[in-house]
């Protein structure tokens, strides 16, 4: 059986985490943490990244950190992962749903302006696949209007817009460290704070509401309840299993996109003779191999693919039932001007294996089946 996924392990993981416990700091900010945090803040040029115990939770912190109200609208696209609505909806905000683009199925920025009302307060772009969302003309419209911007760049890190790293566009960029993604720590994320003062909020927040952050640096005697919060801060042994990866992240990113390119020289003869879509990937834009998908003609076709795949060995998935669609965004937001693409396009999306470790004659194999079946339907 060749998995969707299979989480990422260089062999010092088990060595840090043993680390982590002779040091007898296995909560968090302890060695493993810092070293993450500087290493996020050197590869991206943000002023401050700050571990998280998920993305979820970064982009939680990122709404409290921007002080959303109740019925304040944010503009976001429906096709993405419910934590990106979550954050807003716990919040008591509206989450108002745009159309995306049909290439890179990323939020359309030409969509934005027409669903800005009196109350809108942000806007958060997904950068679908590590792929860039057009982030000059986003910043642009955030700039006139006055908005803030959240990247959820869950998907994004070592990708970047014109030269600049996902997730520092904005006011606060989130990342995620969940086992699917390209680094891991089983659970876990960042977020990255533009500009730096925030950073002491953000610290008070993660930390319960408290100033331990400052007391652990020495800046004061004792910490106290300074302000609300949560527990957002991951243990140091889930540090220490990424921090393994951050060491590799360069020969992780490469081997990735060397799979990436495999499948789509693999699959250019199908593309070619417009059986299926491939990624597309705009001039601006250096992607990071998150994922590889096709599209097929629709969900009749996509579903009996899946069948095929998994008769032969190959574990496939679809994902993202358009947020508008679904029972909660249906009570909670709701979606501005014409489903154009979002839905249509997802439902022809199909996600192939992809990790760190997929063998190349694995994608050969996977190529193989994907052909025969579209042969033996010609």
């Amino acid at each position: 059986m060749i998995n969707f996924n299979v989480p990422p392990f260089t062999g010092k993981e088990t060595e840090y985490i043993q680390e982590a416990v002779r040091a007898e700091k296995i909560c968090g900010d302890g060695q493993f943490t810092q070293r993450c945090n500087r290493w996020l803040e050197k590869k991206t040029g943000t002023s401050k990244a700050l571990l998280t115990t998920s993305c979820t939770h970064a982009t939680e912190l990122a709404a409290l950190l921007m002080n959303v109200q109740p019925e304040d609208e944010v503009i976001m696209p429906s096709y993405t992962f419910v934590s990106t609505a979550d954050a807003f909806v716990l919040r008591g905000a509206v989450p108002v749903f745009v159309d995306i683009r049909p290439d890179t199925m990323n939020l359309d920025e030409t969509k934005i302006e027409a669903a800005i009302t009196e109350k809108t307060v942000g806007i958060v772009p997904v950068h679908y696949a590590g792929v860039s969302c057009e982030m000059d003309a986003i910043m642009d419209i955030a700039r006139r209007h006055h908005l803030w911007v959240i990247e959820d760049a869950a998907q994004g890190i070592m990708s970047t817009y014109k030269g600049k790293a996902l997730g520092t566009f904005g006011e606060f960029g989130c990342f995620s460290f969940h086992e699917t993604k390209n680094y891991t720590m089983g659970e876990g994320g960042a977020l990255l704070i533009r500009d730096e003062s925030y950073v002491e909020e953000a610290e008070i927040l993660r930390e319960k509401g408290t100033n331990r952050s400052k007391f652990y640096r020495g800046q004061i005697d004792k910490y106290t309840w300074v302000n609300y919060g949560s527990s957002y801060l991951p243990s140091d042994m889930n540090a220490a299993y990424l921090w393994a990866q951050l060491e590799m992240a360069e020969e992780i990113n490469e081997e990735r996109l060397a799979i990436w390119k495999r499948y789509a020289a693999c699959l250019a003869p199908l593309k070619e003779k417009g059986i299926l879509e491939l990624p597309t990937i705009p001039k601006d834009c250096v992607h990071n191999a998150h994922m590889f998908y096709i599209k097929v003609r629709d969900i009749e076709e996509r579903t009996q693919l899946i069948a095929e795949l998994k008769e032969k060995g190959i574990m496939a998935v679809f994902h993202y039932i358009p947020l508008h669609s679904a029972p909660a965004g249906l009570k909670y937001g709701r979606f501005h001007g014409e489903d154009v693409y979002t839905t249509r396009e997802s439902e022809r999306l199909l996600r192939l294996p992809m990790y760190y470790g997929l063998a190349p004659d694995q994608v050969d194999y996977i190529c193989k089946v994907i052909k025969e079946f579209f042969e033996r339907r010609s």
